[in-house]
């Protein structure tokens, strides 16, 4: 670790005893999210339990001069939540309970560090439903996917984390603790400060409490996995299904990723081997909407667009063909992937694939490229996998030049460089493909106003 400054490190230790971490087994632990780039050296680990002790270590950063990193579940992928240059980590695993739940409202108030599964399962017992879902459900904390504006497998029925929020209560750079919109439905009294710090990434302030909206919790849902013989295809099956049902998930992978899937004990949903895939779910609210689904599924198939495909019949085989999406990172993981998350508008979501995968085909035709995504949201995940022989060094940096080449059709087409994982120190470099000169000068604007002493996660989005 790096050393903290005698009194500095006095007045933490004072205020949260054995919560205030020096070692270096802590510093591996909390210094770091799931990005390998950059190794973790803070200078100290602190794990505040109210909101008056974020107060008192942001009032004491501000004294000292010292930068803080907010440290959630740590399963962030652009390295947003890395204290690499002796930064004080702020980790929120103690800030974990449900403080109130009124079922009026449907609204849950929780503290930052609560699980997202925490959180889905406390609305379950509730008989209500939290949309937002993700591979990371288990480990990543609400905070941190307040920070990102997470979104997930479920945006194309229910939103991102952005659209749940309806009060925030944060304590920002100058140690001032604002209570933005406090739950409310409607308010339209000027300025809404919650939507600046939803997707901030701890730049302007840390998240101490969240009031969530929850929703009818959805019934009977039916999966459909399809193949498809190419990726046109794939959106012409998307929008024959949207016509007519409200579809809950709508997923897409290559047969590259559903190969490394099934190399893992995922079941092989049919016979046949198709270059695409598609996993479609809805609510079979009554027998009508499952007709309808067969009869689009048949129109897709004289079409040419499906070349196989099954329904599932129970919520066994639900679950087992939701396997073959949301196993997909941990199947590549091994291959040392290199992960962009992009996005589009969904109609220019062909033409910008093909474009992709010809300039990394072209400069690299040794790189596996696997392909996943919310095609439902235009929102896709590319990753390049590691050929075994290529050393990690050389193999990074020529993905560097991947992502150049990537962004750079990204603003052709008027995309995101990043859709839902948020810029952090990976993406910065890059934040001028999606966003112009004039908005970064008033993003950098708005947090040398709730951050004048730049001590809340500098060197993430952009620098000051």
């Amino acid at each position: 670790m790096t050393s903290l400054a005698h009194a500095a490190l006095d007045q933490l230790s004072a205020l949260l005893g054995k919560r205030c971490l020096t070692d270096p087994d802590s510093a591996q632990r909390y210094g770091v999210d799931w990005t390998k780039v950059w190794a973790p050296a803070p200078s100290a680990v602190v794990l505040p339990e109210t909101t008056e002790e974020v107060q008192q270590i942001v009032e004491i950063a501000n004294e000292h001069g010292l930068h803080l990193v907010p440290s959630g579940g740590r399963t962030g992928l652009s390295a947003g939540a890395v204290a690499a240059n002796g930064e004080l980590v702020v980790a929120f695993d103690r800030m974990n309970r449900v403080l109130d739940f009124n079922e009026y409202d449907r609204s849950v108030t929780v503290q930052p560090g609560v699980v997202t599964q925490q959180l889905q399962e406390f609305a379950d017992s509730k008989e209500l439903f939290y949309p937002v879902d993700f591979a990371s459900a288990g480990s990543s904390q609400i905070g941190g996917n307040i920070n990102t504006n997470a979104g997930g497998i479920k945006v194309i029925r229910y939103g991102m984390t952005r659209d749940w929020i309806t009060g925030l209560k944060v304590v920002t750079g100058r140690g001032e603790l604002l209570d933005l919109n406090k739950g409310l439905i409607k308010n339209a009294t000027g300025y809404d400060f919650r939507h600046l710090f939803i997707g901030s990434e701890g730049t302007l302030g840390f998240v101490v409490e969240a009031a969530v909206k929850l929703a009818r919790r959805p019934k009977d849902l039916t999966a459909l996995v399809l193949g498809a013989p190419g990726f046109r295809e794939v959106m012409k099956v998307l929008h024959a299904f949207q016509k007519d049902i409200d579809l809950t998930a709508f997923e897409f992978f290559s047969d590259k990723a559903m190969a490394h899937v099934l190399e893992h004990g995922v079941a092989k949903p049919f016979d046949s081997d198709c270059p695409f895939y598609c996993l479609l779910e809805f609510e079979q609210l009554s027998e009508h909407t499952g007709e309808r689904a067969m009869e689009i599924f048949e129109h897709c198939v004289e079409q040419g667009w499906v070349l196989d495909g099954v329904m599932s019949q129970s919520l066994g085989q639900l679950e087992q063909l939701w396997q073959l999406r949301e196993r997909i990172s941990e199947s590549i993981a091994p291959h040392t992937p290199y992960k962009n998350d992009i996005s589009v508008t969904v109609s220019k979501v062909p033409d910008f694939v093909e474009d992709v995968d010809k300039v990394v085909q072209d400069a690299y035709p040794d790189f596996e490229i696997v392909w996943f995504g919310h095609i439902g949201d235009g929102n896709m995940h590319l990753n390049i996998l590691k050929p075994a022989d290529l050393p990690k060094e050389d193999f990074f940096r020529q993905c560097g030049d991947v992502s150049k080449w990537v962004f750079e059709i990204v603003q052709k087409y008027d995309g995101s460089i990043s859709a839902e994982h948020g810029v952090g120190m990976t993406k910065k470099p890059y934040l001028s493909y999606s966003r112009s000169e004039e908005e970064i000068a008033y993003m950098k604007a708005v947090k040398a106003v709730f951050d004048p002493n730049n001590v809340m996660n500098p060197g993430k989005l952009f620098d000051v």
